[in-house]
């Protein structure tokens, strides 16, 4: 399992997550951050400090906002999981 950053992230980008993360995992994109899938530690430090609500696990992603797993697995060039 890894965290998902989705759409309230988007223009807002506040690096409170970045700046928590034991593991260095999150990465600044172009609209967004993106954390990365394989680096994730799943210890969920990110998701109390995001100020927009915007970090799920990838199993607790709102139904409106799944299409982000795609998006955050294409940022690091990496396949979907199943």
């Amino acid at each position: 399992m890894t965290y998902i950053i989705t759409q309230p992230c988007i223009d807002v980008k506040d690096a409170a997550c970045v700046d928590v993360c034991p593991v260095d995992c999150i990465y600044e994109g172009p609209d967004q951050y993106y954390i990365h899938p394989e680096e994730c530690i799943d210890c969920g430090a990110c998701v109390p400090e995001c100020p927009v609500d915007a970090i799920f696990p990838d199993d607790e992603v709102p139904a409106e906002w799944t299409e982000f797993i795609g998006k955050n697995y294409t940022h690091f060039e990496l396949a979907p999981p199943a």
